[in-house]
């Protein structure tokens, strides 16, 4: 649940996003059914250990990195299920899509969370307690799974945070208020408290980050060493200088959207694959880039995921080149007519800098005329915004018949 009240975020630009139970979450997804059962993810047998594990198994003690016979023992009637890295890292990507998508300042930790620093956000989505509600509202109905949000003025504090939430929360911690958040929890919070550490602090009477922070730090040197007494002692008082470090950028660019329901109408998926390849061009201009190759992302009502793609024979950065691809790439997606979807998507890949030496853009009367159309209609939308010009079929006869959410 979010924190009570509308806490003050300002100068909170930091996001850690940390997904809930993620492995046994993804399993749930694809088996409803087990969703009310203690679920457990891991190899049985051997030496396998829990790789995650649904919080209904975790009431019963069961916790990752625990030998799956303990976990057997402990919750003998849980669901056990094999795991599926190829479907988790699938996830993962999308997971980092969305947040590529509020801000390429993203640094992920693993799999499932990541820091995210907003500030060069808030002015086009809002404060970062708004961000952090929109991710975890794409997160929850485009993939099916939650998160926990924590937010602060620092990676360290924002991490807390997140963990302090769990599950499917959100936490502001301000910046005023930090020490009142940090100074009653037990040392074994702080980065760099482990076992060994812990039981040094422990014999110098030490329990929570308050008693900590009070600490001379000489006096923690003599027991811990110059180096890890500055870095406890700094952390106990909320200060931590290090930023969000962005990640490798993708050599790809593209646009997806979630439906307002699940719809099976051709034409309104065409409609939609229109927009969406329109956003990608725009996308592929603004940055100065063509892409030789374009895919098609088709997530069926039970998240069941297609993908299509198909290399071109010349590089484009011309929405209605990608828009045909994409047309072309949904009719050869093996769906029935009737086949509901929740999501389609737009991507373009293969990217190589427009003009560059051995990029040779598609010639040809139609296309240079396509070229310029879309060229203007970039002008405009940079000066009166994205909304200002279209297609025409993209206007839809009324709202009731347009289920995209925007």
């Amino acid at each position: 649940m979010d924190e009570a009240g509308a806490p003050d975020d300002t100068g909170c630009h930091i996001l850690h996003i940390d997904m809930d139970a993620f492995y046994a979450s993804v399993e749930i997804r694809d088996r409803p059914q087990i969703a009310a059962q203690p679920v457990i993810v891991g190899h049985t047998g051997g030496r396998g250990v829990v790789l995650s594990a649904n919080y209904i198994a975790r009431g019963f003690g069961v916790r990752s990195a625990m030998p799956i016979s303990r976990a057997q023992r402990l919750c003998p009637h849980a669901v056990f299920v094999a795991p599926r890295h190829g479907v988790y890292t699938a996830v993962s990507r999308e997971v980092m899509a969305i947040f590529k998508a509020v801000t390429p300042e993203v640094e992920p930790l693993s799999l499932d969370e990541a820091f995210l620093d907003v500030a060069g956000a808030v002015r086009r989505l809002g404060t970062p307690a708004v961000i952090g509600r929109v991710i975890r509202r794409q997160v929850r109905d485009e993939l099916g799974i939650t998160c926990s949000v924590g937010i602060a003025s620092t990676k360290f504090v924002a991490k807390l945070a997140s963990v302090r939430c769990k599950p499917d929360g959100l936490l502001v911690i301000p910046a005023d208020r930090v020490l009142d958040f940090l100074h009653p929890l037990p040392v074994s919070a702080l980065w760099g408290v482990g076992e060994r550490t812990g039981t040094v602090l422990a014999r110098l009477g030490l329990r929570t980050v308050a008693d900590l922070a009070n600490t001379p730090v000489a006096a923690l040197e003599r027991e811990l060493g110059r180096a890890t007494a500055a870095h406890l002692s700094a952390l106990a008082w909320g200060r931590d200088d290090r930023s969000v470090t962005r990640s490798v950028q993708e050599k790809s660019v593209g646009a997806e959207e979630t439906f307002g329901y699940d719809i099976s109408d051709p034409d309104l998926i065409r409609r939609e694959l229109l927009r969406l390849s329109g956003r990608t061009a725009h996308s592929l201009r603004s940055s100065g880039y063509v892409a030789r190759t374009i895919s098609v992302k088709l997530r069926r009502a039970d998240f069941q995921t297609i993908t299509r793609s198909r290399t071109l024979a010349e590089p484009t950065d011309i929405a209605q080149m990608i828009y045909a691809t994409a047309c072309d790439l949904y009719a050869a997606s093996g769906l029935d007519r009737g086949t509901r979807l929740r999501l389609v998507g737009v991507r373009a890949a293969g990217l190589s800098l427009a003009g560059s030496a051995g990029t040779q853009l598609i010639l040809g009367e139609r296309a240079d005329a396509w070229r310029q159309a879309e060229t203007a209609m970039d002008k405009i939308t940079r000066r009166f915004g994205s909304g200002a010009v279209g297609p025409g079929s993209l206007v839809p006869p009324s709202e009731s018949e347009h289920p995209i959410r925007e």
